[in-house]
């Protein structure tokens, strides 16, 4: 089967810094989900009166008849008001029992929407905790893209949750502001590989069946939390004592990465990814230190349509494979993305431009350093591609329709450049390092990037911002001042 998830996806938000050739990064708390505000292109989506700090889900699946059961049990901290009621995100799963604060709580669960209603009121800015036990058979939530979340493969399954499918599988407060930590316990038979973004902490085979639990200690949007499961070979990236192919001639990492992927596609796969580990030192000089403690990817045994990004980790399909790197771009694009929109997280779905545009500027940039096509060459190929198409976009506020636009990503890697252009190269990489420092593990919108861009120029940058995200008629190609 083909994965129907949006265009070329994966799937970043501030305050300023001093400017000047001495100026210094100020410490700056990373921004929390805003309180009482609905997602303009969601506004179903997600419960603003109260955000979660942490979800732990302990889960089951059978992968032949598709079958998800477990509890996730989430802990959260009221609005400013009390909680008579609140509202979860899950898809159609039947509730076996359902408790706020270990005592059994009344719902209803209708349209993907779970309304809870505790015995007690939750008291303002109180803590408390929420548990649900549900079992059913996951499937993908629709929308205008296709199908989006839990996906069920040939053998196995996989997730791909951007923008709304996260309910596809757990309960969750499905906003992507509201980021949380996550422990993730995974029963499964034995033959399979369970990847899930983040740290593995244990692996216990009981019988014919495997717990793997992983821990995601970073604050995670809902959307970036993925998992693949399938029968694949492990590949240690960082391990030059390794039996498999990549590793014996690739020194070791300042990050730990690993791929899963299967055994037949190794060939190619060590010529397709073989770049990965100069791309990770590449990045980490741009931008800074890698934001999360490890890096997985997963081919999973199924050609997508396009890479599926998450927090620590990315899924390519066998189609990406094809052992002359003509997925390059692509591998970087998802890299580029654990630092412009998993560390650093938009708002509302509305400043989506802040995730695209830099990790499509991050493949023109790793293009010109590996000895390809410069950045500037692929920013006149951009612009020559969006004049012959309709301008209709506007980039910082694109709506729903046109999110994942392609137009969005050639317009956001232009606008990119263009602030590159206007700072000189100097203040622009200061700015972008500062940018991810500041704002690391926080969320963020266009207003916050404008005001932080401009802190490091005397000039005005009004002009080029009201021209590249505020209006949509294309403005003139970006060249170095």
């Amino acid at each position: 089967m083909r994965h129907g998830v949006a265009s070329h996806r994966t799937v970043a938000r501030g305050t300023g810094t001093d400017s000047g050739s001495q100026g210094s990064v100020r410490t700056v708390r990373p921004k929390q989900a805003p309180a009482h505000e609905a997602d303009p292109y969601f506004p179903t989506h997600g419960d603003a009166r109260y955000r979660v700090h942490r979800y732990e889900l302990a889960l089951d699946y059978r992968p032949v008849p598709n079958r998800l059961g477990g509890t996730a049990r989430l802990s959260a901290l009221a609005g400013s008001e009390p909680l008579r009621e609140f509202a979860l995100d899950l898809a159609d799963f039947k509730i076996g029992r359902l408790l706020v604060d270990g005592r059994a709580a009344h719902y209803t669960h209708r349209a993907g929407k779970l309304r809870v209603r505790p015995a007690k009121a939750v008291a303002a800015d109180a803590a408390f905790t929420v548990e649900v036990h549900y079992t059913g058979n996951p499937k993908p939530v629709r929308s205008q893209w296709g199908g989006l979340g839990w996906e069920e493969l040939t053998d196995g399954a996989l997730v791909a949750s951007q923008p709304i499918g996260a309910p596809s599988w757990y309960p969750c407060n499905d906003r992507p502001a509201d980021k949380a930590s996550y422990q993730i316990s995974i029963t499964t038979p034995s033959p399979y590989t369970v990847i899930v973004g983040g740290k593995l902490l244990t692996r216990t085979t009981r019988a014919s069946s495997t717990t793997w639990v992983y821990e995601q200690a970073a604050p995670t949007s809902s959307y970036l939390v993925t998992v693949s499961i399938g029968q694949y070979e492990t590949v240690r990236l960082t391990d030059p004592a390794s039996a498999s192919g990549p590793t014996r001639s690739t020194p070791l990492l300042s990050v730990p990465q690993a791929a899963y992927l299967p055994a037949r596609l190794l060939p190619q796969f060590t010529a397709d990814f073989g770049r990965q580990d100069a791309m990770m030192r590449y990045f980490e000089e741009l931008f800074g230190p890698y934001p999360f403690d490890e890096y997985a990817v997963v081919v999973a045994d199924e050609e997508l349509d396009v890479p599926v990004e998450a927090q620590g980790m990315a899924t390519f399909g066998t189609n990406h494979v094809d052992g002359e790197g003509t997925s390059e771009r692509l591998v970087a694009h998802e890299l580029a993305h654990q630092w412009f929109g998993n560390s650093v997280s938009i708002a509302d779905w509305r400043h989506i431009w802040l995730n695209e545009g830099f990790a499509k500027y991050a493949e023109w940039l790793w293009s010109d350093h590996a000895g390809g096509r410069t950045a500037a060459g692929h920013a006149a190929a951009a612009h020559a591609l969006l004049a012959g198409l309709p301008q209709d976009l506007r980039l910082a506020d694109p709506g729903k329709k046109l999110m994942f636009d392609d137009r969005l990503y050639q317009r956001g890697g232009l606008a990119v450049h263009a602030v590159r252009c206007a700072l000189g190269d100097k203040d622009f990489f200061r700015m972008l390092r500062d940018w991810i420092a500041i704002h690391r593990h926080g969320v963020v919108t266009s207003s916050d990037f404008t005001a932080h861009a401009q802190h490091y120029t005397a000039g005005s940058l009004d002009g080029i911002f009201d021209a590249w995200l505020r209006r949509t008629a294309l403005p003139p190609l970006p060249v170095n001042r």
